[in-house]
């Protein structure tokens, strides 16, 4: 029987985990679910952002359901004890290099985004970031310099075993939607980028079948305002896929809409909405839920090898948003259990 863990986090984390789980529950999988403190809430109550017990939950599990973690309150701690050092320690631990984050107009959600209904009906694009690299855990602090002024540094790196094996993650990826690869880096800038260029050139050899072209980052945000339509799989690194990733979300009509996969190529994953703990509204039961659904669709795919039962979670949220339902994030009314349940109501 798998396991599922439960990491509800901070914030409105544990609003749309427990709708997740409502919907996972309904589809009698025969799954068991079992919880653990992670973020703020760890440290409040033991101390660490991802004590031992939460990592070892983790490794136990077949697949992690994660909500969000943050809040202002701590950004006072040292690094290490910040909530958002849960997310870095567990894909590091549970070597989760591959994050995929589709990015999809929603059928009715037109009016939503902040592009013309024409331009954000095409988005139909999933971005493959890489996870364990580049400034997120390059060497970093705080110096004097010579003239005693503050400064701070971040060292960006990639070794070529790291861009390949993500490399051959967005060929794949590629290769099951519509053969169409963008490798987005700065090489024109940075000697990483130049590197990420030369590997991603190399694998592409071994997948003649996929169009492989290559973008600058800055021109690919813009191209993603302009002309969203024209990608279909984005390959990049932790940074650039970081913000990358955000814009589409905003492109396809709210961040609330958008889930993620953290995969290790071996069939464990963690499993996310990208939107944060938006510790403003945590309580009020605004938060929209279906990221965090549609994660869950993306565990059962990835994870348990349940496409069937994934693709019944998605269509039931395509059916709900069809029906008008609608979170404050959409302009609607909805609460976050009530969304859950028009989700619900449709599987």
């Amino acid at each position: 029987m798998p396991l599922i863990a439960l990491l509800p986090g901070d914030g409105i984390g544990p609003e749309v985990v427990a709708e997740a789980r409502r919907v996972l529950e309904a589809l009698d999988l025969d799954l068991t679910f079992e919880s653990a403190p992670v973020g703020g809430a760890a440290y409040e109550a033991l101390g660490h952002p991802l004590p031992a017990s939460t990592l070892d939950l983790a490794k136990r599990a077949d697949a992690v359901l994660f909500g969000a973690v943050g809040d202002a309150r701590y950004d006072s701690l040292e690094r290490a004890f910040r909530p958002e050092q849960a997310i870095l320690g567990l894909r590091k631990a549970l070597g989760l290099f591959a994050n995929l984050r589709p990015a999809k107009l929603f059928a009715g959600l037109e009016n939503a985004s902040a592009l013309k209904p024409e331009v954000a009906g095409a988005i139909d694009l999933v971005i493959v970031r890489e996870l364990n690299g580049d400034v997120y855990f390059g060497e970093k602090g705080q110096r004097k310099t010579a003239e005693g002024r503050r400064e701070g540094y971040d060292i960006m790196s990639y070794d070529e075993d790291q861009v390949r094996r993500i490399a051959h993650v967005g060929f794949r990826t590629a290769q099951g939607r519509t053969a169409k690869l963008c490798s987005v880096d700065k090489a024109n800038v940075l000697e990483t980028s130049q590197l990420w260029r030369d590997v991603v050139n190399e694998v592409a050899d071994e997948y003649r079948d996929v169009t492989l072209t290559h973008m600058y980052v800055d021109n690919a945000a813009m191209q993603l305002v302009r002309n969203p339509g024209q990608f279909d799989t984005i390959v990049t690194g932790n940074l650039f896929g970081d913000i990358l990733s955000d814009q589409a979300s905003m492109c396809a009509g709210s961040i609330g809409m958008l889930p993620s996969a953290s995969l290790d190529g071996r069939g464990k994953g963690m499993y996310e909405p990208i939107h944060g703990s938006a510790p403003d509204i945590a309580g009020e039961g605004k938060a929209n839920p279906c990221a965090t659904i549609l994660s869950a669709a993306m565990l059962l795919r990835h994870s348990l090898d349940r496409g069937e039962a994934a693709d019944r979670i998605e269509a039931a949220v395509t059916a709900a948003l069809v029906a008008g339902a609608r979170t404050a994030d959409l302009g609607g009314t909805l609460s976050t259990a009530a969304m859950g349940d028009a989700v619900l109501a449709r599987l």
